[in-house]
């Protein structure tokens, strides 16, 4: 089985993880990794995640990553859409990879890039012919809890009402203050958080209807809409978590609802709640994944505890490597690689 060489795009919560798998795991050579805080710039890749050295120091220069021979690119930057931007900057960097002759596994979303519409597929699939390459998003989350696992348990119906998904996390031992307070907006005002959480909002609609449409599409279901709503919770107490300090009064959780309707009715239903510290909020579900299959029979699967959750996210994109660089040249969401066990068709009420 030949070594496939392998380029790690950003190191950071999730980014490193996936470096540390890249790098013990024998079927892969580190061909070259891409930093973007300037404290990692020239240093090899190995002691930044505890490991031996590689031989592979970070770079920041983008025009070298993408004149390497690689097989294939983690891209695991943050979305544009953290920065304000939208999703076309992570389109231009991952068809200038993909043309250049490397496939990609991106966490940027892309988990079904259909949702953005024609324009933006027809340009990823010229660039995956030019370069002969492949492109497949997994995901932070969703990402195997909100599409893979659903899927395969709806191989078990006959008809199916309604398709529920629900995931907290507890962010107490998130690091990264960057995550944490910027994007998500633990420990803001509530005034602050109102205006701040605006890319968050863009980051979060982008990844989970995504989501919602890839299932819809796989079972055969058009949706007439997707429905979306947010709210938060505030701090009972002054409490301490690994990215810093949360304020009594300022926001410590986070609730997002997104779902895909047919005929007025929702097909499929994606609830995501975020606490900074779910001993210290009560409200809404404690730390896990949950999923319904409401229908003919219904099925509910409970994942009460899932630690080092973003260890799993980086593995799910690794684990993917060889399937991707074996797959046909194009867009391969998971529907089109050998992951999903089985699916149902959709027959709704």
């Amino acid at each position: 089985m030949r070594t496939l060489r392998v380029v790690q795009w950003a190191t950071g919560a999730v980014g490193g993880y996936a470096l540390r798998g890249v790098v013990e795991r024998p079927e892969f050579e580190l061909a070259g990794v891409l930093v973007y805080d300037p404290d990692k710039i020239g240093i090899d890749a190995g002691p930044l995640v505890g490991l031996p050295e590689t031989g592979v120091i970070c770079t920041d220069d983008v025009d070298a990553i993408m004149a390497l021979d690689a097989d294939c690119v983690l891209h695991m930057p943050l979305p544009a859409t953290f920065f304000g931007g939208d999703h076309s900057h992570d389109v231009d960097t991952i068809c200038r990879l993909l043309a250049s002759g490397k496939n990609v596994i991106t966490t940027t979303g892309f988990v079904y890039p259909m949702a953005y519409g024609t324009s933006v597929v027809d340009r990823i699939e010229k660039a995956c012919q030019e370069g002969g390459t492949t492109l497949h998003g997994t995901g932070i989350n969703p990402g195997f809890v909100s599409d893979v696992l659903p899927l395969t348990l709806t191989g078990l119906s006959s008809r199916l009402d309604h398709i529920y998904v629900r995931e907290t996390s507890d962010y107490r031992g998130h690091p990264s203050h960057h995550i944490v307070t910027d994007l998500i907006g633990f420990a803001r005002t509530a005034k602050d958080y109102v205006t701040a959480v605006r890319p968050f909002r863009a980051f979060q609609r982008a990844l989970f209807t995504e989501s919602v449409q890839l299932v819809s599409a796989a079972l055969g279901v058009e949706l007439d809409e997707i429905e979306e709503m947010d709210e938060f919770e505030l701090a009972a107490e002054d409490f301490e978590i690994a990215s810093g300090m949360v304020r009594q009064g300022t926001v410590a959780a986070s609730r997002w609802v997104f779902s895909g309707l047919v005929r007025g009715r929702p097909f499929m239903t994606v609830e995501c709640v975020y606490k900074a510290d779910a001993d210290k909020v009560p409200r809404w579900a404690d730390p896990g994944f949950s999923i319904h299959i409401e229908g003919r029979p219904t099925i509910v699967v409970n994942l009460n505890e899932v630690n080092h959750g973003l260890a799993g996210a980086a593995a799910h994109a690794v684990n993917t490597i060889r399937a991707v660089v074996l797959a046909d040249p194009g867009i391969r969401t998971i529907l089109d690689l050998p992951m999903v066990t089985g699916r149902g068709t959709a027959r709704l009420a």
